[in-house]
């Protein structure tokens, strides 16, 4: 990996070691030679008119990763709070360096986050970035650990819309430990990522919990 890519792979290494601990996964700790990357970028800039470009008709269509390149660029996605009036859950952190945490009755917890100046990530198209991104967070992570799940894109938590393809790596608890999951994409032509973390004390509780952010964690198009 180039100095260019190792540059911002330290922007979201902090973000992600959070979350990769939460999933049982080791996670090799990013070169401390490589170049210091400014992260105060954690909240969404003022978008900016994109000419020719149609924000509305591009949100109400399926975001697979295909798809990636109809977004206007430079124009950073969301990630909206539909968790915390779900019945059960109770936030616990909002947009602290754009991460919100959401814990639920029976010790499930989420922890979603937004990253920009993301640019230096993208590879050929959005699902390669992904996966580069997976790689170089943790080596031992193959690709084919890595499954497509998909979250909301757009319109209200809870109720029939489009969706966005994301990767997942999960984790089955053994021996006591926390089963988890892991979910990823980075949105190469919107300079920007999303992660949801999850884990929760064994597999059944995983799945609802995974069932309930799949519908009230909705990823935020870009507005123009």
């Amino acid at each position: 990996m180039d100095v260019k890519s190792q540059a911002a792979a330290v922007l979201v290494a902090g973000a992600l070691l959070g979350a990769t601990a939460l999933a049982g996964c080791s996670v090799g700790v990013p070169d401390p030679a490589a170049p210091k990357v400014d992260q105060s970028a954690t909240v969404l800039a003022t978008p900016t008119i994109t000419p020719g470009h149609d924000a509305a008709a591009v949100a109400a269509k399926d975001m697979p990763f295909s798809a990636g390149a109809t977004l206007a660029a430079g124009v950073p996605v969301g990630i909206s709070d539909g968790l915390k009036t779900a019945p059960g859950w109770t936030p616990v952190k909002h947009n602290v360096a754009g991460e919100s945490q959401y814990l639920k009755a029976d010790g499930c917890l989420v922890a979603a986050k937004v990253r920009t100046n993301q640019s230096p990530l993208v590879l050929a198209d959005d699902r390669e970035s992904t996966v580069g991104l997976f790689t170089y967070l943790d080596p031992t992570i193959l690709p084919a650990y890595l499954k497509t799940a998909t979250l909301r894109w757009g319109g209200e938590p809870a109720k029939p819309g489009p969706n966005v393809e994301v990767l997942v790596l999960e984790k089955s608890g053994q021996s006591g430990a926390k089963s988890t999951s892991v979910m990823a994409r980075v949105f190469g032509a919107a300079a920007s990522s999303v992660f949801v973390s999850v884990s929760c004390p064994d597999a059944a509780t995983l799945a609802a919990a995974q069932a309930e952010v799949a519908a009230r964690l909705v990823v935020v198009p870009p507005s123009n």
